[in-house]
């Protein structure tokens, strides 16, 4: 690794499938020919782009990253060919472009299909012929370029859809490298969570890396990782800082358990239930009798139970009053758990679609309560 390439580090892995594509990258770097990254979001293409140029005869010239979607679209053009003084307003004076940047060395474009197809147009000419032009020039700029680029989606789609030219891919595919997913790289997972979060808690001053639980390896290794391994390490690094012991026992995989399932709560305010659920609450509270509240612990019926009533009383209507009492119990538990469904069905007991039953039967009312002054 190069004092100037620190990202190299980060390419760990002891999975067959990581070896693999090591391997894939260590053969294409011997090669002087454009290559093309294939792979999703944070599998690693530019430490792979960067590997590429680092173990090629080219490693000590320049090694310029583009990421083309970060660019305004207008100016991507004028970023990678650069422009003479007076080629469009403002232009005062030359301007290099990143081409030029990396004469000699590796040029990596990372989201190529960023790019419009006029600018990958002039691509496919530098890359035939070894040529470009600055914007407002006819004059030929020769370049000895290595072109790496990267696309997160299958590259065949891009052009089916026009937004990428079959001829540039069709030069550029010489060397094909495939990143694989997180989920693929069968004993990566742990491998990595624990270098990471050995490190994350060196940064952090602590005194000895932290061990994770079999639970908390299980609960990893049971998470698809969508955005693989940059999601992966923001997650570990996540879970050191809140872990206070060099144990980690729980994962916390999203940041927003919280708020998820959707909150139907006003945030940070307690919500006001319906005065006739709360006086029933409160009354079978105080009576032993069961859940009911009607019958005496030992069964017996010689007095009118609850002994203030008598069979004078009027009743409450028994459908009216199970719904006032399920809609209580149901934003009591809302309440107490933040708004969290999942917990709030723990809470009473229940299992979540039973809660999620209850929650949608009565949607109305918890909405109106909880907006309620």
């Amino acid at each position: 690794m190069t004092p100037d390439a620190p990202w190299l580090a980060e390419a760990l892995g002891q999975s067959d499938a990581f070896l693999a594509c090591m391997e894939a990258v260590a053969q294409a770097a011997s090669i002087d020919r454009p290559a093309l990254i294939v792979g999703e979001r944070g599998t690693g293409k530019e430490l792979a782009a960067a590997r590429l140029h680092y173990h090629s005869p080219r490693w000590d010239r320049a090694y310029v990253p583009v990421n083309l979607a970060a660019l305004p679209r207008t100016l991507i053009e004028s970023e990678l060919f650069g422009h003479e003084a007076g080629a469009f307003t403002g232009a005062s004076r030359r301007r290099v472009g990143r081409f030029e940047a990396a004469d000699g060395g590796t040029l990596f474009l990372d989201e190529l299909h960023a790019a419009p197809l006029a600018v990958q147009a002039k691509l496919l000419r530098a890359v035939e012929y070894g040529h470009i032009e600055r914007i407002g020039s006819s004059q030929p700029v020769a370049v000895d370029v290595r072109i790496v680029a990267a696309v997160n989606v299958d590259p065949r789609r891009l052009v089916a859809k026009g937004r990428l030219l079959p001829d540039l891919l069709d030069r550029l595919a010489f060397c094909v490298l495939v990143m694989p997913p997180l989920r693929e790289r069968h004993g990566d997972i742990p491998y990595l969570a624990e270098r990471f979060a050995a490190r994350f808690a060196a940064q952090l001053g602590r005194p000895e890396p932290p061990v994770f639980s079999r639970a908390a390896i299980t609960a990893l290794a049971a998470h698809p990782w969508p955005g693989n391994i940059r999601e992966l390490k923001t997650v570990v690094e996540r879970v050191v800082l809140a872990c206070p012991s060099s144990r980690i026992d729980a994962i916390q995989i999203d940041p927003f358990a919280a708020l998820s399932p959707a909150r139907e709560v006003q945030e940070g305010v307690p919500p006001s239930w319906p005065p006739e659920a709360s006086s029933i609450l409160s009354s079978l509270s105080h009576h032993p009798g069961g859940s009911g509240g009607m019958i005496p612990p030992d069964g017996s019926r010689a007095a009118p139970w609850p002994p203030e009533a008598s069979l004078s009383s009027p009743l409450p209507n028994f459908t009216e009053a199970v719904a006032s009492l399920e809609i209580a119990l149901l934003g009591r538990a809302l309440a107490r758990s933040g708004g969290n469904q999942r917990r709030a069905a723990g809470l009473l007991g229940l299992g979540y679609h039973q809660f999620r039953g209850l929650y949608r039967k009565y949607a109305g009312a918890l909405d109106a309560a909880s907006k309620a002054p």
